[in-house]
């Protein structure tokens, strides 16, 4: 990886992106090690965790991990996600937390010499290129080696590095797990959610 000397760096996390590439490609993430791994290389000056939960539910899947992250050194940024009924009468959760990552990202850009997006996303490339424009470094975590690829060809090719997930999983994977199939079309569709069910720390 390529940090400078004493840049400050902030991590910006996209939970469900994050947690769609860790499933697909077999592993659970440990936040701990994964924060403990970025201060090792580099000047963490703060690191955000993006999620949206379903507030009609009484007791959320996340909640767990959402309190133990506010509580370990992430700024845990939520917000309530929707579900409602399509005109094919399927369930379907919309929650993306994409506003709210740029808009932290653009704030905080003239305090920082070096962003670490967490996301595949390609309708992050302008975000990038803006922040870039102001002087901020960017690097892009996400993974190629996923069926298909997690991360957009345009945002890879924008971000100033590229961190495979593959390579740098074993500092922070918590237990090796068995791939999860692709979800068939028919069923439940969580695209554009950030409700991915995660279930540890």
């Amino acid at each position: 990886m390529l940090f400078r000397e004493n840049e400050r760096v902030c991590l910006f996390i996209d939970g469900a992106n994050l947690y769609s590439a860790s499933r697909n490609l077999g592993f659970d993430v440990d936040y701990r090690n994964l924060l403990g791994f970025f201060r090792k290389h580099c000047n963490i000056i703060r690191a955000y965790y993006y999620s949206a939960v379903l507030d009609t539910e009484e007791y959320s899947p996340l909640k767990p991990l959402t309190d133990w992250l506010a509580y370990n050194g992430f700024f845990l940024v939520t917000k309530n996600a929707r579900e409602f009924t399509d005109q094919n009468g399927r369930r379907r959760i919309k929650g993306s937390m994409d506003i709210e990552l740029a808009v932290d990202m653009m704030e905080i850009a003239p305090k920082i010499d070096h962003a670490v997006l967490f996301s595949g996303d390609a309708d992050f490339r302008r975000l990038i290129e803006s922040v870039q424009r102001q002087g901020v470094r960017v690097t892009v975590v996400s993974s190629v080696k996923t069926t298909p690829p997690m991360v957009g060809d345009e945002l890879r090719r924008q971000a100033d590095q590229f961190l495979e997930l593959v390579d740098i999983a074993p500092e922070f994977t918590r237990h090796q797990s068995e791939p999860r199939p692709r979800p068939l079309p028919s069923e439940t569709d969580v695209k554009n959610s950030d409700l991915a069910l995660e279930d540890g720390m």
